[in-house]
């Protein structure tokens, strides 16, 4: 089985540059888009705005989008108007988390934090799956990060599946995978599993291929990273007054020009 490797990614640039760089698929990540933008990761951002950065996502790269779309932004009817117009995006899956509506990111809050009833999470998988017949269904369980405990996750595993999602993201937010592997073990389906170990980072690479983990998500790093470029910069430049400490560390101008294929341009002119 083949297993496939998905980076963040939240505009165009990056879009272009985790294909430059063959990675299997795009994550357009609810935390990194809305931090791109300035904003909280607490559904700040309406969905047709992020269908607006989704656009140009899709027309930056050729390569396989899920979107994470948090609850789904409201009930199993914004879920499906949502759906319709990735499906005009050319988005080719949406994960959908079973928290409450408006999502409050898993890692910020400590203790234990209220789940999307079964039925009704369950309805959504559905109404996403009876709206599209292109998008895949993601469903993410909350229940080992929201203090639900093992047995949760396996009931709420069960439920999403015969409720027609296409695959199982289970999180975790220990720093290692252990919780994940018990999961695993337990659960025991063959049924695709996407893993996001963001926390748990220092699994060995070895552990997906072992397990037949079907997709593995790197969640936020192109954005952290350009985050930690942007930092240096402005120190280097503020404390110097001065560009020459930083003009051989960035990338040049000519190379944003073929990125964006700026010779395309001329060519067809």
């Amino acid at each position: 089985e083949k297993q496939f490797f998905f980076m963040e990614a939240h505009n165009g640039i990056s879009a272009k540059l985790v294909e430059k760089h063959k990675f299997d698929g795009i994550w357009a990540s609810g935390l990194t888009i809305s931090s791109s933008m300035g904003l909280r990761d607490v559904n700040e951002m309406s969905w047709s705005q992020v269908c607006e950065i989704l656009n140009y996502i899709t027309l930056s790269s050729d390569l396989p989008v899920i979107l994470d779309a948090d609850t789904g932004y409201g009930s199993f009817n914004n879920t499906i108007h949502l759906t319709k117009h990735l499906d005009r995006i050319g988005i080719q899956g949406i994960c959908i988390e079973d928290k409450i509506f408006p999502k409050k990111n898993s890692f910020f809050q400590g203790h234990k934090q209220p789940l999307e009833d079964i039925e009704i999470f369950s309805g959504k998988i559905k109404s996403i799956k009876d709206s599209s017949s292109n998008i895949q269904v993601v469903a993410r369980i909350e229940s080992l990060i929201a203090g639900w405990g093992m047995d949760e996750a396996i009931k709420r595993a069960n439920a999403y599946r015969e409720a027609g999602a296409d695959a199982i993201l289970i999180h975790s937010k220990r720093k290692d995978i252990s919780e994940i592997d018990e999961f695993i073990k337990t659960w025991g389906s063959e049924f695709p599993i996407v893993l996001v170990p963001t926390t748990y980072y220092k699994t060995k690479p070895n552990y997906f291929l072992k397990n037949k983990i079907n997709i593995v998500i790197w969640a936020n790093h192109l954005l952290r990273s350009s985050i930690s470029s942007m930092e240096e910069t402005l120190q280097i430049v503020k404390k110097n007054k001065s560009l020459k400490k930083i003009e051989n560390k960035i990338f040049p101008v000519n190379e944003i020009f073929n990125i964006t294929k700026m010779q395309e341009l001329t060519n067809n002119e």
